[in-house]
């Protein structure tokens, strides 16, 4: 029953997300160790799973691997310029097989439909050919790259009329030439250019890792500009992509491992995913609260205010109060609020400020945003010519502590507070100066 009870609460969660993506372009990159791992029929039922949603799917295949052993196999050396393939006529040759291969072969992973599988009934469509026009890239550095080319355009109303269709857009590292030549094209490039052409909602690059690790731990999320200043410490290609990605338009990256099963729906169901996101809006943001956050708020508090550690407020009283109210949202969603009280002294001036009804999901606790959110409602207060802050907890002592604040007597309270005192719940009181905001 209480497995039961997880999955269903995980597809509750899940509604929200689903409903977002539903109608929406992502474009997925594989590479070609993605495709010969023995995950690779797992992520085939997951695509499956979110074309069933209604999300439009663009899938990009990598072949390096597959065609590094095919000229292995017929004695061709493997030439490159830095991370570029050198492609002579013979090379292009080997490459159009072997990716023609692959093409064939990942067709029919989606073809599957045996009974009691996750791919019974899917009859989902596969739709590839001529859809990249390529350019040849031509010298770089005084060295011809010769059939290695780059994305010129891309068959956009045509992809788009397939995937209004129902269909899974299949695109290989392959493109061909107004002239009718066929053109080598690296499959990440390959992928940003099509997330950008089809105004995807999100790139999802597939690769061995499933985080990126700056300074020895691993980053779950990161703006374009600290993606940037980190690809100065990382050396990552899927890296490099998302950062162009992001930079050309497209709104989400996401870097998952193709190892890990299960990564793909987490990633985009779970408010907390598996992989690294780089984004290019606002992501994660902390503002004021309004009249509409009530019910987030109150999903917020209610587990709190059941272990008695807040005391517990109707809508009414919330509704009421909600301009006091600043939380946070990650994609969207409320993950952490506080609330700040004015207190007036006897003749109606401001002399100080009561933090209070601070609440974080347990999802999301410890990745400091309890500490940001103090410090945006400290610049509030500062605004308002507010020196001193305080705070009533009955658990949370030292995490105030940590913050700065400094336990004080419930005499030192200011007077107009001091009278609404509760001493059955018996709060610790403590207290933090304000003093000028650093520069």
């Amino acid at each position: 029953m209480s497995e039961d009870n997880t999955s269903l609460n995980w597809f509750r969660h899940a509604a929200p997300y689903i409903n977002d993506l539903r109608g929406r372009t992502l474009v997925i990159a594989i590479p070609g160790d993605g495709l010969q791992h023995a995950n690779f029929r797992n992520l085939v039922h997951d695509l499956a799973l979110l074309a069933s949603l209604g999300i439009r799917l663009v899938v990009v295949h990598g072949a390096r691997p597959q065609v590094n052993h095919a000229l292995q196999e017929q004695g061709i050396e493997n030439r490159f310029h830095g991370n570029t393939r050198i492609t002579d006529r013979e090379t292009l040759e080997i490459i159009k097989a072997a990716v023609g291969k692959l093409r064939f072969d990942i067709e029919a992973a989606f073809s599957q439909g045996l009974p009691d599988s996750p791919m019974a009934r899917s009859s989902l469509k596969v739709i590839s050919g001529n859809l990249v026009t390529a350019r040849p890239i031509g010298v770089l550095d005084g060295v011809d790259l010769r059939w290695t080319g780059r994305v010129r355009r891309m068959e956009v109303s045509t992809i788009n009329h397939s995937l209004e269709q129902g269909a899974l857009v299949l695109l290989s590292p392959l493109g061909t030439s107004l002239t009718g030549e066929q053109f080598n094209l690296n499959y990440l490039d390959l992928a940003a250019e099509a997330a950008r052409a089809l105004d995807a909602e999100k790139l999802v690059l597939f690769r061995e890792q499933p985080q990126l690790l700056i300074d020895g731990g691993p980053v779950r999320e990161l703006s374009i500009l600290q993606a940037e200043q980190a690809a100065q410490q990382v050396e990552s290609e899927s890296l490099r992509c998302a950062i162009n990605a992001c930079n050309a338009g497209t709104p989400r990256t996401h870097l998952l491992s193709y190892a890990d099963d299960g990564a793909l729906v987490q990633e985009l169901f779970r408010r907390e995913g598996t992989g690294t996101m780089i984004y290019r809006d606002s992501y994660e943001v902390i503002r004021r609260a309004r009249i509409a956050d009530v019910g987030g708020i109150l999903g917020l508090i209610r587990p709190l205010e059941k272990q008695g550690i807040l005391v517990r407020r109707s809508r009414e009283k919330l509704e009421a109060e909600i301009d006091h109210f600043t939380l946070a949202e990650v994609d969207g969603t409320a993950v952490a609020c506080a609330a700040l009280y004015p207190i007036d002294d006897k003749q109606g001036k401001t002399v100080a400020a009561e933090l209070a009804c601070v609440a974080i999901h347990p999802d999301f606790r410890g990745g400091g945003r309890g500490a940001k959110l103090l410090h945006h409602l400290e610049r509030q207060a500062r605004a308002l010519g507010i020196d001193e802050l305080y705070v009533l907890t009955t658990q949370a002592e030292h995490w105030f502590i940590e913050q700065g604040f400094r336990q004080v007597a419930v005499e030192e309270l200011p007077a107009a507070r001091q009278s609404l005192y509760n001493i059955q719940r018996n709060s610790r009181v403590l207290r933090k100066a304000l003093g000028a905001q650093q520069a």
